[in-house]
C-alpha cells in the first residue's frame, strides 16, 4: 500500500473493515442483490463499528478522521462486488450527511446527524428531478413559505435510499425568479404528509433501493431549512468535489478488483496447453489495462490528499470522475472477455461489475455535463468558488 498516503493505523483499519465485511456484509449480498433491499441490521452493525462517523465531529459521536480513512472505505466496498450496497452506505454517509454537518443547525444535527452516525437513521439526498438530470440550476421543485413553515410541492428521481431512508435532504426552489440563486436545502422526515417514492428497476446497483419521489403540498417547518436560504446552489457545487472524488475512487477500485480476479482466473485457466496468461496478447493487455488503472488511482490519491487539506478542487474532482469510470468500464469489459464463456455467467462476478460499473459515467453528473464543466474551466477560464 502506497505509504505516501496510508499509514500503519491507515492499513490496520483496511484489515478490521475487511474483516467485517467478509463476516456481516459478504453472507448477505446475494439475498440483497435478488431482493433489493439491504436489512436494516446491518446499518446499525456499521453504526456500531464506528465506519459512518469516520470524517464527522466526535460531539456526534464521529471520529474525525482523515480523508484517507474515507478512500479506504470506499475501496473495500467495491471489493464485495455489489456496486449498490456500495453505494446505498456512501449515499447515506457523503450525500445526506455531507449536507447535514456542513448546513445543519445545531438542533438538526442533533435530531438527524448524531443518529446516522450511530447507524439508527438512514439518509438520502434529492436533488435530480424527472425532467433536469444534471440542470440542478432547472430544478422545479418549489419551497413556499408560509408562515412558520414551507410548503413544498415537485418531485425527484434516480433517489439512492429514496424509498427505505428515514429522512431526506432535499433541495428546492424557494424563490424560482432567481433561478439558481434561489435554491434552499431542507431536511425531511418520511412520515411527514404527502411524501410518497416508487422504487425504480435499474439495470445494475440492484442491492440498493433507487426511488423517484413526489412531495405533495408537505408542510416543513421552517426550522427544517438548512443554512440559509437561496444559498443551496453554492452548497451543492462545494459538496460536487467529493462527490464526484468518491465516484472516481469507487471506479478505481472495481477496476483493481475486476484485474485482480481476472489474473487469478488467467493463472489457473488452461487452453493449448498452457495457462492463459501465457500469452503475449492478453499479457500486453494487462500491461495497458494495470497501467490505466495505476495513473487513475494515484491521481485520486493527491486530490484526496488536497481535499483532505482544504483545497478546492472541483476541476480535479471533475477529472477524477470523468476519467477513472471510463477507465473502469473499459478494465471491466476487457476482464470480462479474458473469462471468455464464463464471464458471461452470473455465477462470476465480472457480469454484475459490469453491471454497476456502468452507472459511473451517469450518476453525479454524465460524462457530457462534466466535460463541458471543464471546458468552461480551461478554455472560458469560469471560476468556482467555495459557498461564504
Amino acid at each position: 500500500m502506497n505509504s505516501m498516503y496510508f499509514s500503519e493505523e491507515h492499513n490496520l483499519f483496511r484489515k478490521s473493515l475487511q474483516d467485517f465485511l467478509q463476516k456481516e456484509v459478504v453472507p448477505h449480498i446475494e439475498k440483497w442483490e435478488q431482493t433489493g433491499i439491504i436489512d436494516r441490521f446491518i446499518w446499525k452493525k456499521f453504526g456500531d463499528m464506528g465506519f459512518f462517523g469516520i470524517n464527522y465531529p466526535e460531539a456526534y459521536g464521529g471520529m474525525n478522521l482523515d480523508l484517507f480513512y474515507t478512500v479506504i472505505l470506499l475501496e473495500e466496498l467495491q471489493k464485495i462486488n455489489s456496486g449498490g450496497f456500495a453505494a446505498a452506505i456512501w449515499a447515506h454517509v457523503y450525500l445526506a450527511m455531507t449536507h447535514l454537518n456542513a448546513e445543519g443547525d445545531e438542533a438538526i444535527k442533533q435530531k438527524y446527524l448524531a443518529p446516522s452516525i450511530a447507524g439508527d437513521k438512514i439518509g438520502c439526498l434529492c436533488i435530480t428531478e424527472p425532467f433536469g438530470g444534471s440542470d440542478v440550476a432547472g430544478m422545479r421543485t418549489t419551497a413556499v413559505k408560509q408562515g412558520d413553515h414551507y410548503v413544498i410541492n415537485g418531485s425527484k428521481t434516480f433517489i439512492t435510499n429514496g424509498v427505505l431512508s428515514d429522512y431526506l435532504i432535499v433541495a428546492a426552489k424557494t424563490t424560482p425568479e432567481l433561478g439558481n440563486k434561489g435554491i434552499s436545502i431542507f431536511v425531511l422526515d418520511r412520515d411527514m404528509a404527502g411524501v410518497s417514492a416508487t422504487k425504480l428497476d435499474k439495470l445494475g446497483w440492484r442491492a440498493s433501493d433507487t426511488g423517484e419521489i413526489a412531495f405533495d403540498n408537505v408542510k416543513v417547518p421552517i426550522q427544517n431549512l438548512m443554512g440559509e436560504a437561496d444559498k443551496g446552489f453554492s452548497y451543492i457545487m462545494q459538496h460536487f468535489s467529493l462527490e464526484r472524488l468518491i465516484m472516481g475512487i469507487n471506479a478505481h477500485a472495481r477496476a483493481e478488483f475486476a484485474l485482480e480476479y481476472a489474473l487469478k482466473y488467467m493463472s489457473e485457466r488452461e487452453a493449448f496447453g498452457r495457462t492463459i496468461d501465457k500469452f503475449q496478447a492478453l499479457r500486453h493487455s494487462i500491461a495497458d489495462l494495470y497501467s490505466d488503472l495505476e495513473v487513475n488511482k494515484i491521481f485520486n490519491y493527491t486530490i484526496a490528499a488536497r481535499l483532505n487539506n482544504g483545497e478546492y478542487v472541483v476541476k480535479e474532482a471533475t477529472m477524477s470522475k470523468l476519467k477513472s469510470t471510463k477507465m473502469a468500464d473499459e478494465v471491466i469489459y476487457q476482464c470480462l472477455q479474458f473469462l471468455g464463456g464464463y464471464g458471461y455467467m452470473e455465477e462470476y462476478p465480472m457480469a454484475r461489475l459490469l453491471r454497476d460499473s456502468r452507472l459511473g459515467p451517469i450518476g453525479g453528473g454524465t460524462s457530457e455535463i462534466l466535460r463541458e464543466i471543464l471546458a468552461k474551466i480551461i478554455i472560458d477560464k469560469k471560476e468556482y468558488k467555495p459557498a461564504t
